[in-house]
């Protein structure tokens, strides 16, 4: 099975690393396709944690070779500051393989997104600021930086005069801010892509030349389906495709490859940033999941919104991926609830609706409609298969499978990486 799809099923941060862990001694490649520096993950190893922002998790393994592919925006600033930590730690970057063709966030989309939200005041989209929303802006209005176009010092002066000259005036005239200096920007970017050239390939040529040799390849997936531009709740959306086909346009390997698509999904569900969420808790309960969660954001730190599990969401998710296992993650953060609702269908203006309102003014006017599960007091860090789970949290687990419509194939039950359940293999 070497074409594997992994994405989150909810609005992110759903502990993807429990996912990578289980498949990740029979990979070969590990390949970002989308986001940029605004998804943040921790793999952890041993007693050793590492906080990734922009490289694939398969960074760690030195077995792997992991890839950002061309549907990844690239800060190289960024990108070097977590190669130089990593290395400094012992792990040899030297197999990362970076797209010709991702664009690359340069310090006017930075500047631009900041600028932006501030100006949008209360309306604001509650972004990272990291440029990741101008630089996508820039790929549609093609008017973008390509990392091939850092290593022709008069083109890319070309390409950032031109991308400069609407943004400048906007800057002065809008924002009341100094123009970009283009010669000092090509000057920074050519800098940059010098450091940049060693790890730079055809990686679309690379992936699919594995994927034909038989090698595994672990499409690795940024941010969330619901926040996905097309599928999520839009405008509350990053810039790019999470769901499973922005894994092939944004590795280019084609849809025939994929052989399985996997979601991950928390026992509740988190949030970070503006946007509906109809099962948030602005209560008592929702600061205890945070706490017994630590849902804090790993690139920002701040700290997320946290709700009961939505059975909707998780419908849906199914759905727009296609997805054929689910992992599910931190069940043990729901130990010691003597109830444990779940949202099996939103109420919207006095009607049922079973499926995700496409309209999202009815979206964000859903509110859940609630069935109660028993919960259960056992530490479940110690379980080692379904069976020694307590009756109750096997239950509230077969209930969510039965709600999503997709098997539910691997369980977290503890912050340590041999705190999982294998129900069902992920490979093979």
């Amino acid at each position: 099975m070497p074409g594997i799809v992994l994405i989150g099923a909810q609005w992110g941060d759903e502990g993807k690393g429990k996912a990578t862990d289980l498949i990740g001694t029979k990979v070969d490649y590990v390949a970002r396709f989308n986001g940029g520096n605004n998804a943040g993950h921790t793999v952890v190893v041993g007693d050793e944690s590492y906080a990734l922002h922009l490289l694939p998790s398969g960074i760690i393994n030195a077995n792997v070779t992991p890839v950002i592919g061309n549907g990844v925006v690239v800060d190289m600033e960024v990108l070097f500051e977590e190669i130089d930590a990593l290395e400094s730690r012992g792990v040899d970057c030297s197999r990362l393989l970076v797209s010709e063709a991702a664009h690359v966030i340069t310090p006017y989309h930075r500047m631009l997104d900041k600028v932006t939200e501030r100006f949008l005041g209360k309306r604001k989209i509650g972004t990272t600021g990291r440029g990741i929303g101008p630089t996508y802006a820039d790929k549609i209005n093609r008017v973008g930086i390509r990392v091939h176009d850092l290593f022709n010092a008069e083109h890319l002066r070309d390409k950032v005069e031109a991308s400069l000259h609407q943004k400048n005036l906007m800057l002065i005239k809008l924002y009341n801010r100094r123009a970009v200096d283009v010669d000092r920007t090509t000057d920074e970017l050519l800098t940059l892509g010098e450091r940049l050239k060693p790890y730079v390939a055809n990686t679309s040529l690379v992936l699919n030349r594995a994927l034909d040799e038989g090698k595994t390849v672990l499409f690795e997936g940024g941010q969330a389906t619901m926040l996905d531009v097309d599928h999520g709740t839009y405008p509350f959306v990053t810039s790019s495709n999470p769901t499973a086909g922005g894994a092939c346009t944004g590795t280019g390997v084609g849809p025939t490859r994929i052989d399985r698509v996997i979601g991950v999904s928390k026992a509740y569900v988190t949030r970070v940033g503006e946007g509906p969420f109809p099962t948030e808790l602005n209560d008592e309960s929702g600061e205890w999941l945070r706490k017994q969660g630590h849902e804090f954001g790993v690139t920002t730190g701040r700290p997320r919104r946290c709700g009961w599990a939505d059975a909707v969401v998780n419908r849906y998710a199914a759905r727009v991926n296609g997805l054929t296992d689910i992992v599910l993650t931190k069940l043990d953060v729901l130990t010691g609830l003597k109830e444990i609702p779940i949202c099996v269908a939103y109420d919207v203006d006095g009607v049922r609706h079973d499926d995700m309102p496409t309209d999202q003014v009815a979206f964000a006017a859903s509110k859940p409609i609630y069935e109660t599960m028993p919960g259960w007091t056992e530490d479940i860090s110690t379980c080692h298969s379904f069976d020694e789970l307590p009756a109750t949290c096997q239950s509230y687990v077969k209930r969510l499978e039965e709600l999503s419509g997709c098997r539910i194939s691997a369980i977290g039950t503890g912050p340590q990486r041999d705190h999982i359940i294998s129900v069902h293999s992920l490979v093979g």
